[in-house]
């Protein structure tokens, strides 16, 4: 299966970039974008580079997150915001330093809607906003970690339509394998998760999917390799290696799609994501349909790789989450964003590994991106793009008061 390992296996275990720990227990969420960890663990790509990855399914974020910070876990398959948020002391722990290895995935997550609402014709977004602000009860929209990616996303995308996520709903935290059960008990009306959770749903007539994430930010950044900052600085050659590993098993998946077939197979194993092959394999090779009838192949799919693309942990991507976190109340005021993502975003290790094994990498830190709503992210003014939302929850500050 993998014909990207080195033609010298091992040559240089011995020498001064070997590995300074050889066996890691590598964590990792039941979601489709796992796939370039569990290849790179199960198909040969970690052994040439003198590691051995045991790989530790997680049942949530949060346990995730506990024994990443405990160091019971090396490294994970990681929600970008999860990283940055404990590094910051806002997720659920004490703050601890954390660093990103390198970007795992881009786009490939889902909102969802229940049958329920279906059947109550809220099947557009403008119908959404309308029964948000007729009804006399809150709907209830779930997802999967605080400040993970996915509230990121619901966030953004039910303000864009004119429905503030904190007034106007309710918010709950599910695990992503826990979503469906969730939605056929009538416990929530809608979600946002990461596949195969939202094309599972559709598969058993359990509502429709009414957005992507990739429709809300194409190309966005999304799951990561995380861990600690100790651990890179303890164990630099180990680190660098394992990024490699990874690195080179997300070129391999996407080399063809019967690579990505193939991946999709593996991954619906009892010991992986333990769900159908048609839940996994349509939206892995980037055909969608929503429920509705409409049926179409997205151009931005998930991108496990994209020439590198997808992997260049983006010190403007780290920057975003920030961003969205002042928006939504979660920092009580501006964090140095430049300064900490400088910190978290391992650039320097990513760049070393990458160009070890021929995979292209451009020199830029930042990159342009447009949003559903209009806007531009950059990464230039990231205290403006906080405060440029028409819906928002950022506190005034006492000075602010002052001035009134």
């Amino acid at each position: 299966m993998n014909n990207d390992t080195p033609t010298t296996p091992l040559a240089w275990v011995n020498g001064s970039d070997a590995p300074e720990k050889h066996s890691l227990d590598i964590g990792f969420m039941a979601l489709s974008d796992c796939a370039s960890v569990v290849v790179a663990a199960t198909q040969g790509f970690a052994q040439p580079y003198g590691l051995s990855l045991n790989l530790k399914r997680q049942s949530s974020w949060a346990g995730l997150r506990d024994k990443l910070v405990s160091g019971e876990l090396d490294a994970a398959h990681s929600l970008y915001g999860l990283i940055y948020a404990v590094h910051l002391g806002i997720g659920g722990t004490g703050a601890t330093d954390m660093a990103v290895l390198m970007g795992l995935n881009q786009n490939g997550q889902g909102i969802n809607l229940s049958a329920a609402l279906q059947r109550q014709r809220v099947t557009r977004p403008e119908a959404l906003e309308h029964f948000v602000h007729q009804s006399r009860t809150k709907l209830t929209f779930a997802q999967t970690f605080p400040t993970g990616t996915h509230a990121m996303w619901l966030y953004y995308w039910l303000a864009s339509q004119g429905i503030h996520p904190l007034h106007d709903v309710n918010s709950v935290v599910v695990p992503p394998a826990q979503m469906l059960a969730h939605l056929q008990a009538g416990r929530i009306d809608g979600f946002c998760v990461g596949e195969p959770w939202s094309a599972d749903a559709v598969e058993q007539g359990q509502g429709i999917t009414l957005a992507t994430s990739q429709s809300i930010w194409p190309d966005h950044p999304e799951k990561v390799l995380g861990c600690t900052r100790a651990f890179v600085e303890q164990y630099p050659n180990t680190a660098r290696a394992l990024v490699k590993a990874i690195l080179a098993a997300s070129r391999f998946i996407e080399q063809s799609p019967e690579n990505r077939r193939s991946t999709a197979q593996l991954l619906s194993g009892q010991a992986y994501l333990d769900t159908p092959l048609n839940s996994i394999e349509p939206r892995l090779l980037g055909d969608y349909h929503d429920g509705l009838g409409n049926h179409w192949h997205d151009p931005h799919a998930l991108r496990l790789h994209d020439n590198g693309r997808a992997n260049l942990p983006y010190l403007s991507d780290g920057m975003w989450f920030m961003t969205q976190f002042r928006r939504w109340g979660l920092l009580r005021e501006d964090p140095d964003y430049l300064g900490v993502a400088r910190q978290v975003q391992q650039l320097a290790l990513y760049r070393d590994a990458a160009t070890a094994i021929g995979v292209p990498c451009t020199e830029q830190n930042m990159r342009r991106s447009q949003l559903i709503d209009g806007s531009y992210w950059d990464g230039s003014d990231p205290a403006g793009y906080a405060r440029s939302f028409a819906l928002h929850a950022l506190a005034q500050t006492p000075a602010a008061l002052a001035r009134r």
